[in-house]
Order: C-alpha cells, then structure tokens, then sequence
C-alpha cells in the first residue's frame, strides 16, 4: 500500500477522531515538498554545480530549477543574477514517493538521530528540516560525491496550525523528538 493510499484509507479517519472534526475536507493534507539545496561554491565551478543539480535531480526523481543571487555580495565574490542553488518543487505522487522514502530510509540512515526537532513548524502549518549530508539518500554514490552539501526540506500542510500539521506528519510516519515535559511526565506515571 502506498503511502498516499494509506493516507485516503486510514489516515484521514485516525486524523478526524484524533481532531474531532466532522468533514473529511477539514483534514489537513499535505500540498506540496521543496527540496532546497545551496550550490554558491558552484558559482567559481561549473562542474561542481553540474553535480549538485545532478544529485538533487537523483534524490527527488524530478528536474530541479536553477535559484539565482538577487543580489550582489561581494564578500562571496556573488554578483547578482549568478547561480547560487537548485530547487525542487514535488507535489502528487512524487511528493508523497518522496516522504515515504525520506521517513522510511533516509532519517533512519542518519547518524545519531535521536528523532526530528518539533521546533522545525513555522505557526501556518508548516515544517522545515535541515540535513547536514546527500549521503543519507540511497540514490548518491558515495565514489562520485566530491562535495558534502546540506538541504532544506519543507513540507507544506493544509493545516492552519502547528498542532494539525504535526498531527498529520506524525500519522504519516515522521518520527518527532519526545519533549522534556512529556519524558518526564511519561517517566512519573
């Protein structure tokens, strides 16, 4: 079952008993994934830039679009309009291909990962999460990587607030970092 089957089937169900609302349609349901990653080093080579759109192309399954410097910062030797990152916007089976895979084997790929910040919502029902490597996705061979580069990946709910869209991460696998109130609160009881 794929995730967005899982997702119409069961999640939408747990989500209105756990929310207590009437209407399916009032369920938040994801919009769309961005997957960010900064290529500024690629601005003095080209090759280096080449790579990194090629490795954000094999981890999202989809073209990615070049971001360019609004404007020039002459301490990064940046002039504006020059190409500084790469992004990717999924939205339908592909976003939902994507979180699958990134809550299934790439987060549990990463090195002391003691589970995702809560701290990462934006009050609107978004949620952003930082990785430090490409590495963790299967896609990238590790012989070809010549840079380490870090992404951004934000996830966009139809949620209107934190307590919905986490609601909804957490029923689609995203494994949150337990609070301190709520270890303690565990460990007293």
């Amino acid at each position: 079952m794929t995730l967005k089957e899982r997702y119409e089937q069961e999640i939408v169900q747990s989500l209105m008993k756990e929310l207590g609302y009437d209407n399916k349609f009032q369920i938040p349901r994801l919009e769309k994934v961005i997957v960010n990653i900064g290529l500024g080093d690629g601005a003095q080579n080209a090759k280096l830039f080449d790579l990194g759109v090629e490795e954000l192309q094999a981890m999202t399954g989809q073209k990615p679009v070049i971001t360019r410097a609004k404007k020039s910062i002459a301490g990064f030797k940046i002039r504006q309009g020059m190409p500084v990152g790469a992004k990717v916007t999924l939205r339908g089976e592909r976003m939902y291909d994507f979180i699958s895979k990134l809550t299934g084997i790439v987060l549990p790929r990463i090195r002391d990962f003691r589970g995702l910040s809560p701290k990462g919502f934006d009050g609107r029902g978004n949620y952003n999460l930082g990785l430090k490597d490409q590495l963790v996705f299967p896609e990238i061979n590790y012989d070809k990587v010549q840079r380490m580069r870090g992404m951004n990946i934000t996830i966009v709910t139809s949620g209107t607030t934190d307590m919905e869209a986490r609601a909804l991460l957490e029923q689609l696998g995203f494994p949150f970092r337990k609070s301190a109130a709520s270890t303690t609160q565990a460990q007293a009881s």
